[in-house]
């Protein structure tokens, strides 16, 4: 897996060739602002695709945040950003809220993604995990304090957990499709909206266990260990196959970007930001680590935003 900064390199010259023909008559006199924020897992691409569109259109400024998505929703519905990065479905009452300030919702889902239950890679003795059993580590007043909680042939081991922030898609998503309920989980981890940040604990604990988008495992997976997960059909690897068949159940889920409806049709510069994500999205979302849609579907989204 390619680096962030290698990515965007490379991204370079790909672009030229898929790109060129539709954006360069646009790009001369293009200019103003776009701004992004929200899921930490979606960060990574709408950072990539900003890094080139700003090469396509110089005068257009594009800044990307990472607040988590409940946080870009928050910023999103009292118009403070154009757009929101999503690991889940906006919600209704988010709906609502931004309908006061007659702020429109344009769902575009932009990827599959699968959560990765991930390890510290000198863990030598779990290699897969049953959907009981993460249930049974992350529900609220969870008894687990060992990993021979969980297996008794496992350590008698303090076991360390890291986990996404309450704010975040990832974490919503988890615990409704694991605990059974959203927003439901043990307080006892160390949280961080920064994904990068529970790379980071895992990989200092032998003794860890935490869960994040695949595609902070594939950059990290030499210094990481990811857990198969069995839902009761066997254990399942997340990679790009069995997280676009939906094989990898229950953690499979799609990923979005919220553009409003007033800034598509009132700044130009978000509409074009816009098209041109959908129109690199099939290039950049694997080299990111995500699954990409159909060419077809990205062809409805773009006309669905045209």
């Amino acid at each position: 897996m390619l680096g962030w900064m290698a990515l965007l390199s490379l991204f370079a010259n790909l672009m030229v060739g898929c790109t060129n023909g539709q954006t360069d008559e646009r790009s001369s006199n293009l200019s103003g602002t776009v701004k992004i924020d929200g899921s930490s897992t979606v960060f990574p691409v709408s950072q990539a695709v900003a890094e080139e569109f700003m090469k396509k259109f110089p005068r257009v400024q594009v800044t990307v945040g990472e607040s988590g998505t409940g946080g870009g929703f928050k910023k999103w519905v009292v118009g403070e950003i154009d757009i929101a990065d999503a690991s889940r479905p906006i919600k209704d009452e988010e709906k609502q809220e931004a309908a006061k300030k007659n702020i429109q919702p344009v769902e575009l889902p932009i990827a599959y993604d699968g959560i990765a239950i991930v390890v510290n890679k000198n863990n030598n003795f779990a290699n897969d995990i049953t959907v009981e059993e993460l249930k049974k580590i992350w529900e609220p007043n969870s008894k687990v304090k060992l990993w021979s909680d969980v297996r008794p042939e496992w350590p008698k081991k303090p076991i360390k957990l890291y986990g996404p922030g309450t704010s975040s898609g990832t974490f919503e998503y988890f615990t409704e499709e694991i605990v059974g309920e959203p927003k439901k989980s043990r307080t006892d981890y160390t949280a961080s909206e920064d994904d990068n940040a529970l790379v980071k604990g895992i990989q200092g604990d032998q003794y860890s266990l935490g869960y994040f988008g695949y595609a902070y495992y594939k950059e990290n997976k030499d210094s990481l260990k990811v857990l198969k997960v069995n839902a009761g059909k066997g254990p399942v690897e997340p990679n790009e196959k069995t997280i676009e068949n939906g094989t990898y159940e229950p953690l499979s889920r799609p990923i979005f970007i919220y553009p409003s409806s007033e800034a598509l049709t009132k700044k130009p510069e978000v509409k074009e930001f816009v098209r041109f994500y959908l129109e690199v999205a099939k290039t950049i979302i694997p080299e990111v680590g995500y699954v990409p849609l159909s060419d077809q579907k990205y062809k409805e989204l773009l006309k669905k935003v045209n």
